[in-house]
């Protein structure tokens, strides 16, 4: 990356708030944060980490095709790149893996760039002032349920604004990179950042977890390259079932293509479907990945307060950002939980960075951005990367002793010692609970309940899946998969979120599964396997005709990583031996007789059902037989009639005993809905979806 001139950055005047200091570092923060604001106010640059450049390639003023939302009007799109560098000996960077041995500029800071993409009023007068960002999976925008429009990495058409949830409403929408193991291609977000480099190559212990649904894959791409091309030095195992014993691969029977790329011999073989393979090697050239903490922490800093860049460039968005949220999917919820836990949601003035996060199936655990041979696209399921270091203590918001690490800590511990924590409302489906653990993130380690942190909420999407299944859709699973819309509720959730950062308005309480209320039903772990059952009558599960339940939970286990881990981020036994490993305690919503789950905020589909929704499912024959089908939930249908009941013995009451009529189900519907609206879970827009929906259906008709 090109070395650039200093200059003095032009930012517009901050308030800085006193704030009690920590022995340790707070107080040289804090001593630091007054000298910076007298800096500011002098016009003075010395911000350390901050964004550079930016660079603006494409503009398309309008966009959408010139729509127009209401009296916010007309939007226009902006695409190009943004450059930062950070200083690695501040605090707030040293906890950054690796940032030391990083390649430094002729200023002693490290650099990076990343794409950026920002959608915003033309006039941003008639804008609300409020800063959204999106932030992106695998390189991916995931904004498109949210705002009822399709989803796309290039918004551009009439139709691409949908309902247009957000820009109705006079948001500035934004993306940057985050990710730098994101895959380039398709409109996707990407970071660049350098290799760790300590007097040479550095090398390490890497592991690679291998499937393919499909008998037509022959190679493989590794995450790092291998330091060498000796295979007798490297590992490759397969088995069947998760808990099956793997069996070697002997050397000669696969190989290197080349350092980045290992194949089956002899060439032409195949992975096996659904087979696991695992492969442990030396890898090299770790990526310094933590610097995409700093890379958010800092956009969002430049684009709230900064005038210019460095270069004279304007912020496009200078002078108007009054409040900052963030809504995530799965993978950046858990970018998200790092963020915050590490730090970064304070930015080098000490001023908070992002002030309201909605975060939705993210759990409790971290995305491994902060270890050396890390790798952010894994992400730990009933059947999947178990041995990777996703589930870390802590898990809480709060500030936990953890008998079990033997560790204290808490995500907000470091955010309440700089008075910078942001608002957050954490939505987790079902699948969360039952693949990762979820309920750790509202109980201790000993599996008690905890109180709501002042400024989180916590909610379950009642039998929900990861994500919105089809359920004329079943994939590699026994049953079809689950399409219950947590949007519906989320949108609401959203409005709730944005009122309390702005307004002070409380949101709605947090609906989880409690011990304190009889609806959580622990998991029992399973000596010598990385999952545990959830006890079918403990849980209240009925037995379905055709339905296979063999309660498979994912059991989160505290791993050795070797003895640099917790200190320097380092790796050195991966993957790691669990094998008398001791557990964390968690738990899953109790089901009432129909299956359904009794705790959290229960749809329209679940408070007045046509089919039992779960957020587990099970793989069907020739894809690993009754291994857990990850992210899939299940949709198995009532009958229709008593006598088809009956007839094959569903103890679930048909629809003609629940509802007698159509008209008595769209009541049902109705109610659930409405009550949610009273609620403040739902808008009255989305409820009135539902009734429609429910009053075209031919249920009983």
């Amino acid at each position: 990356m090109k070395t650039k001139p200093r200059k003095a950055a032009p930012v517009a005047p901050r308030t800085f708030t006193h704030h009690q200091s920590t022995p340790g570092r707070c107080g040289p923060r804090l001593f630091s944060k007054l000298l910076l604001a007298v800096a500011v106010l002098s016009g003075a640059g010395l911000a350390e980490a901050r964004i550079t450049r930016i660079e603006i390639n494409s503009v398309e003023s309008p966009t959408f095709e010139g729509r127009t939302f209401g009296h916010v009007g007309a939007y226009e799109k902006l695409r190009g790149k943004a450059y930062g560098e950070v200083d690695p000996d501040d605090p707030l960077n040293a906890v950054i893996t690796d940032i030391n041995l990083a390649p430094r500029n002729d200023d002693g800071n490290v650099e990076y760039e990343m794409d950026i993409y920002i959608l915003k009023p033309v006039n941003l007068a008639k804008g609300n002032h409020k800063l959204f960002m999106d932030v992106n999976n695998r390189g991916n925008k995931r904004i498109g349920a949210l705002n009822n429009s399709p989803n796309t990495n290039d918004p551009t058409t009439a139709d691409d604004a949908g309902e247009a949830f957000f820009m109705k409403r006079g948001y500035t929408l934004v993306w940057s990179g985050w990710d730098p193991l994101a895959p380039a291609g398709n409109n996707r977000l990407t970071m660049t950042v350098p290799v760790a480099i300590d007097g040479g190559t550095i090398t390490g212990p890497s592991y690679e977890y291998i499937t393919f649904n499909n008998n037509t894959t022959e190679t493989y791409t590794l995450v790092y390259p291998a330091a060498n091309l000796d295979e007798t030095q490297a590992s490759l195992t397969y088995k069947q079932l998760l808990n099956d014993l793997p069996t070697t691969i002997p050397a000669g029977d696969w190989e290197y293509v080349d350092e980045n790329t290992i194949r089956l011999l002899p060439a032409g073989t195949t992975f096996q479907t659904s087979y696991i393979y695992e492969l442990t090697y030396t890898a090299k050239d770790p990526l310094v990945l933590g610097l995409g903490l700093a890379a958010t922490r800092d956009f969002v800093s430049f684009l709230r307060h900064a005038t210019t860049d460095d270069e004279g460039n304007p912020n496009p968005l200078a002078g108007d950002v009054r409040h900052t949220f963030t809504f995530t999917v799965s993978q950046p919820g858990r970018y998200l939980n790092d963020f915050r836990t590490l730090g970064f949601n304070e930015d080098e003035e000490g001023s908070p960075v992002i002030d309201g996060m909605m975060n939705y199936i993210g759990g409790g655990t971290g995305v491994a951005i902060n270890y050396r041979f890390g790798q952010t696209a894994r992400t730990e399921r009933n059947r999947q990367n178990h041995f990777y270091p996703e589930g870390v203590f802590p898990f809480t918001f709060q500030d936990l002793s953890d008998p079990v690490s033997g560790k204290t800590g808490g995500r907000n511990v470091r955010c309440e010692e700089s008075n910078t924590c942001p608002k957050a409302i954490e939505v987790n489906s079902a699948n969360e609970y039952w693949v990762k653990a979820g309920s750790l993130l509202h109980t201790d380690t000993e599996g008690n309940d905890l109180p709501d942190p002042e400024n989180a909420r916590f909610f379950l999407i009642s039998g929900g899946r990861h994500g919105v299944g089809n359920a004329n859709n079943m994939g590699v699973c026994q049953q079809f998969d689950n399409p219950t819309d947590a949007y519906t509720t989320m949108r609401a959730l959203f409005v709730a979120l944005d009122e309390w950062v702005s307004k002070g308005t409380p949101p709605p309480d947090s609906r989880v599964p409690r011990v304190s209320d009889g609806t959580a039903v622990f998991s029992v772990p399973q000596a010598g396997t990385v999952t545990g059952i959830v006890p079918q009558a403990a849980l209240g599960f009925p037995d379905i005709p055709g339905v296979t339940y063999t309660g498979v939970i994912t059991t989160r286990y505290l791993f050795d990583f070797g003895p640099a881990f917790d200190s320097e981020g380092i790796m050195s036994v991966y993957p790691p031996d669990f094998v008398g490993a001791p557990t964390y305690p968690s738990f899953v919503s109790k089901t009432d007789e129909d299956g359904n789950e009794l705790a959290g905020i229960r749809l329209p589909p679940v408070a007045a059902p046509v089919a039992t929704t779960t957020g587990w499912a099970l793989r069907r024959a020739g894809f690993g037989l009754n291994d857990g089908c990850e992210s899939a939930g299940q949709n198995i249908p009532f009958a229709t009639t008593r006598a088809e009941r009956l007839a094959i013995g569903d103890p679930r009451l048909s629809l003609e005993e629940r509802y007698k009529t159509h008209g008595r189900y769209v009541a049902a519907v109705t109610k659930a809905a409405h009550q949610l609206v009273n609620d403040r879970l739902m808008l009255q827009e989305d409820a009135q979806k539902y009734v429609k929906a429910a009053a075209q259906s031919d249920i009983l008709k």
